[in-house]
């Protein structure tokens, strides 16, 4: 009876989600403590297994923060992220987070320029169409996703 309630367990724990064992990557987000969209974008990333530290920067800090990682005024957007070595800027899908690390791409980052609405922490704005921007190691960008 022991052997059979095993092999049952073990069938059950095959079928659950490759998610449910994956590690919730850390990320770390930084932005200007006033900005009220970055808090949704949080909770987005938290909702989507992210293990999130937030950080509180002065406007000349995080500029400083983005320049320093290669997000120029045309990359720019409210918050910056870093995860698993890459930059993440602005209101990027979770999703497309993790299919970066996932895929081990070499690249700066990914990010979605400005504050599109419709994006992950934007949902209260009218939707617009957007497109998350792969950062290539030499500052350059090229489509990675469209919404």
């Amino acid at each position: 009876m022991l052997h059979r309630r095993a092999v049952l367990a073990l069938g059950l724990l095959a079928l659950a989600p490759r998610r449910a064992w994956a590690a919730a990557p850390d990320i770390d987000v930084y932005s200007d403590p006033s900005c009220g969209c970055c808090g949704a974008w949080v909770r987005h990333l938290e909702a989507n297994g992210f293990r999130v530290r937030t950080h509180d920067l002065a406007a000349d800090a995080l500029a400083a923060l983005k320049r320093a990682r290669g997000i120029t005024d045309a990359l720019a957007s409210c918050h910056t992220a870093l995860v698993g070595g890459y930059v993440v800027e602005g209101h990027v899908p979770a999703a497309d987070i993790r299919r970066l690390i996932a895929e081990n791409a070499p690249a700066r980052g990914l990010t979605v320029p400005g504050m599109p609405g419709g994006s992950p922490g934007m949902e209260g704005a009218p939707r617009e169409r957007f497109d998350v921007l792969l950062i290539d190691l030499r500052g350059g960008t090229r489509p990675y996703a469209t919404y």
